[in-house]
């Protein structure tokens, strides 16, 4: 697995949105607004990253645990998101956590902006007025920054999160280029696509991947890059990706 600068960021059309960024310690938000809201979506991460770390301190598992969680008690909302999202996705409750972290701090930030898009080291949490181009980047595929998804999140919030195994340092035991999930969930979307990457080590395993994607409910559609070899399955509206197309984005995704 290689690490990969965000360049990405650098292709992506401001237009009438303010955007900036948000560091703490993991955590690495770019986001957009209609107005920048830095101060703001700094205090939400800290509030929500304060949720994750208390609820691991008290449940160490929770951090670790690399199959669905088994809580009990009561819990802070973006921790029972991430517990569901592993069991719907089979996984550990953390394959959720930049999804869930993107979903939540944008949920709050548009109290203050119409329009909000939020990144999340390849999870993206939308909600726009217009149509949006997402560019996939893919590593060292042949398909990266080639191949996007046309969204549209006009009428309601959309979830475009992206998990890898070749690229990035988030956990993953297969070997995809880039596996894409779309999603209403933040937090689902992100667990999904970390799932079904885990089960794509060649080209032979696309449609099978596929296959256990579209079973995972809640996911509206999955896209896997494998080498020059892509799958889609759902309602995707797939789009060619130029340097001039991507600059003209408003979205972008890159791998974790």
């Amino acid at each position: 697995m290689i690490h990969e600068p965000r360049v990405y960021r650098e292709f992506i059309d401001i237009g009438r949105r303010s955007y900036f960024k948000v560091r703490v310690k993991e955590t690495d938000l770019f986001v957009h607004a209609r107005e920048n809201l830095e101060p703001l979506a700094r205090d939400l991460v800290l509030k929500y990253r304060s949720y994750i770390e208390g609820y691991i301190q008290g449940n160490p598992d929770f951090a670790t645990s690399l199959v669905p969680f088994q809580s009990a008690g009561p819990a802070p909302a973006i921790i029972r998101d991430m517990i569901t999202a592993g069991h719907s996705a089979g996984v550990g409750p953390m394959a959720a956590v930049a999804g869930a972290v993107a979903e939540h701090v944008g949920r709050e930030l548009l109290q203050s902006s119409p329009e909000v898009i939020v990144e999340n080291g390849g999870d993206v949490f939308i909600k726009a007025d217009s149509v949006l181009t997402v560019a996939i980047f893919a590593g060292r595929s042949p398909m990266s920054l080639k191949i996007g998804l046309k969204i549209d999140a006009s009428r309601e919030a959309t979830a475009v999160c992206t998990s890898s195994g070749t690229v990035g340092h988030s956990l993953s035991f297969g070997s995809a280029d880039a596996v894409c999930v779309v999603s209403s969930s933040c937090a689902l979307a992100d667990a999904a696509a970390t799932a079904i990457g885990n089960r794509v080590r060649s080209v032979a395993d696309i449609q099978q991947a596929l296959g256990f994607g579209r079973k995972i409910e809640g996911v509206a559609g999955v896209l896997i890059v494998k080498g020059d070899k892509v799958g889609v399955w759902g309602n995707l509206e797939l789009v060619p990706i130029t340097l001039k197309t991507c600059a003209s984005s408003l979205a972008a995704t890159v791998i974790k």
